[in-house]
């Protein structure tokens, strides 16, 4: 009953911030909107999402180390990792390719005067093989301080592997990290308290200061976006679980919606991790060894809504500019944007610094992105929900296919 009623609490916050953020954009002066901002909402948001972020990086290093070392079979790690990484970088293909067919049929940049972009200075997106190249750490203790995720995914994995390999010798070691995963877990539960106080702020303050005039322009972008998001929701995801997962796509969502309210909120993969495993082991069935290896990775590299965004972006940038691309430039970003995912961070608006690589490899130019600026949060707020969905759909289906899936817990509704 708890566990009902906090995730109620956070719909209600959810529904109140929304109102709340759109009557004082519209009947408060803009001088009372600044210090509620900056005096109550930012802060309360902030201590929410630090809260939360705090817990992250000591969770996905333990969590990790705990679900290679559970697997036992080192060939155990490699199937699941093969089918788990063909899983994420298929569906980020599939979503950028909806992307695309749809803005393709909607034309969302054809006839819309929107103001010359001002310059936008892009981050220097990394060439591709620096990424793989820079996720092998070479101070694992410098990589937890500043929070490298890939390169702290790398070591959790060669530490697990190593454990299982040194066999009885390191149980103790795997007792000791087991057990502070269980407290990071536990933690979770304790930073969820504050959960609906933190949803109410961050929301209520994106829609206070964006407001509804600076998206009005936009509407065919941002619906064609939206609507590309919603496709991937419930087509691909609902037709993996029940065609690959062979599991009731409705029980998931049921199950999984406290997780997309978070993922809402914070528009970040990352804080959001703690929340998407948690649901995952208690309420869908997946065992621990699974979802500790599949979730912090997915996090990193799975990105199908920020993919979604890249495809639309592009097109909706390139037809303001009166650029026809080919078709051999549509493949590119197909693939620039898939690989592009895999180095991207889990944190709100990495997408605009995938989209300045996605733009170059083509030929489109970069400052565009400054007139996608203005409704970006809000969207990113709804890609980092498809974002977080798409790992633990993924993680769903390869738990189902090692026989490992708890169908009873995941059938149970009232878990």
């Amino acid at each position: 009953m708890k566990k009902t009623s906090l995730a109620n609490k956070i719909l209600i916050a959810l529904i109140l911030g929304l109102i709340f953020g759109i009557v004082a954009n519209t009947l408060f002066p803009e001088a009372l909107n600044s210090t509620l901002s900056k005096w109550v909402l930012v802060p309360i948001g902030n201590i929410f999402l630090r809260g939360i972020k705090l817990i992250v990086v000591p969770l996905v290093l333990f969590s990790l180390i705990v679900g290679t070392a559970s697997l036992g079979d080192i060939r155990k790690l490699g199937r699941i990792g093969g089918k788990i990484i063909t899983y994420y970088l298929a569906t980020t293909a599939l979503a950028i390719t909806i992307a695309i067919i749809l803005a393709k049929i909607t034309n969302p940049g054809i006839g819309l005067n929107l103001p010359k972009p001002t310059e936008f200075k892009a981050t220097q997106p990394p060439f591709i093989m620096d990424i793989f190249v820079n996720m092998v750490p070479t101070n694992p203790f410098d990589s937890l301080v500043k929070g490298e995720m890939l390169q702290v995914i790398v070591f959790s994995i060669l530490f697990g592997i190593s454990i299982t390999l040194v066999g009885e010798k390191a149980k103790g070691l795997l007792n000791l990290i087991e057990q502070a995963n269980e407290v990071c877990l536990k933690l979770i539960g304790v930073v969820m308290l504050f959960a609906p106080y933190g949803v109410f702020a961050l929301i209520s303050n994106v829609i206070m200061s964006q407001g509804i005039k600076v998206i009005l322009p936009l509407l065919k972008y941002g619906f064609t976006v939206l609507f590309a998001l919603l496709l991937q929701l419930i087509l691909v995801y609902g037709t993996a679980l029940t065609v690959i997962g062979r599991v009731n796509p409705i029980t998931f969502f049921k199950k999984f919606w406290t997780v997309m309210v978070v993922a809402f909120s914070t528009s970040s993969s990352n804080a959001t991790l703690p929340v998407t495993l948690k649901t995952c082991e208690e309420k869908l069935g997946i065992p621990e060894s699974i979802a500790s290896f599949t979730i912090p990775l997915g996090a990193t590299i799975n990105m199908d809504g920020t993919a979604i965004m890249q495809g639309v972006a592009t097109i909706f940038i390139a037809q303001i500019f009166g650029i026809d691309l080919t078709v051999k430039q549509l493949l590119i970003v197909v693939l620039t944007a898939t690989l592009a995912s895999i180095g991207t961070a889990g944190v709100p608006s990495a997408g605009l610094v995938m989209l300045t690589m996605v733009l170059q490899q083509i030929g489109v130019p970069v400052e565009g992105i400054a007139l996608i600026i203005p409704i970006d949060r809000i969207l990113d707020m709804c890609r980092t929900v498809v974002n977080v969905t798409g790992d633990a759909v993924g993680t769903t289906i390869v738990a189902n296919s090692e026989k490992e899936l708890d169908i009873t817990t995941y059938n149970t509704l009232n878990v």
